[in-house]
């Protein structure tokens, strides 16, 4: 880590500029900002034991060693880490880390600051699945078992109320994002990217963590992992920057 306990990240977004003909373009800018540890919170969000669409299960699969990497690293660097695998609350009654978010002091929400919301550039409505003989049904009843949970430090929280009385408990200025769905849990979930936006918090997604609910048979018609970079450039534009799991991992174990 770095010096006084920062993590120095480099942080990627876009925005609307001209190219040298005047024509609009979209730019990529990065930015290093030193952020202090115990000020950061990973919010790993529904990174459930089993999915409905064999696509989704299949392509988490592979993302599960790295998060469960990032999320110990950031763990041992002092930062908050959080488990939000939405509608499993059941499973974890009376665990240390399920009781740490009902301890903490309830204050109020704050009011949403406004904040532009363009449509996706997704189209998801027969509910993203490129594996189409497969159907919804709630399959999930836990988070992942291949990520650890520390029971002594962690937190379990599918609520945003509860996740942000936790955020001003342990003043928490810093909010990191991964897991699944990009366009639809980690955008939309009452802890996740919009309603951090719009809670004046800094929020950054870990951009190589994450999937989208795609079906390349929908527009626009692209690949499935076209599709998934789509989204994260959309949020790059619209709502928060990314940052990527090397450069978590670098500035946890290596202090740059």
């Amino acid at each position: 880590m770095g010096k006084n306990g920062d993590l120095t990240l480099t942080l990627r977004r876009q925005r609307l500029g001209r190219d040298t003909a005047g024509c609009a373009m979209w730019e990529t800018m990065t930015e290093r900002r030193a952020i202090a540890a115990n000020q950061t919170a990973l919010v790993l969000c529904d990174v459930w034991d089993r999915h409905w669409c064999r696509g989704a299960d299949e392509r988490l699969a592979a993302l599960l060693p790295r998060m469960n990497r990032v999320a110990c690293a950031l763990r041992d660097s002092g930062s908050l880490i959080i488990h939000a695998p939405s509608d499993t609350m059941a499973f974890y009654v009376g665990t240390p880390a399920r009781q740490r978010a009902l301890d903490a002091p309830q204050v109020a929400v704050p009011a949403p600051l406004p904040h532009p919301d363009p449509p996706l550039p997704l189209d998801a409505s027969d509910e993203g699945c490129d594996t189409p003989l497969d159907t919804p049904w709630r399959a999930w009843s836990q988070q992942h078992p291949a990520i650890e949970i520390d029971h002594e430090r962690d937190v379990i929280s599918d609520d945003g109320a509860e996740i942000y009385a936790l955020y001003r408990q342990r003043g928490i200025r810093m909010v990191l994002v991964m897991g699944v769905h990009t366009n639809m849990c980690v955008l939309h979930r009452s802890f996740a990217i919009m309603a951090l936006v719009r809670w004046g918090y800094d929020v950054a997604l870990v951009r190589d963590l994450t999937d989208t609910m795609y079906n390349p048979a929908m527009p626009p018609y692209v690949s499935h992992a076209e599709g998934t970079q789509l989204v994260i450039a959309y949020i790059e534009k619209f709502w928060c920057p990314t940052v990527s799991s090397a450069n978590l991992l670098q500035a946890c174990e290596l202090g740059v």
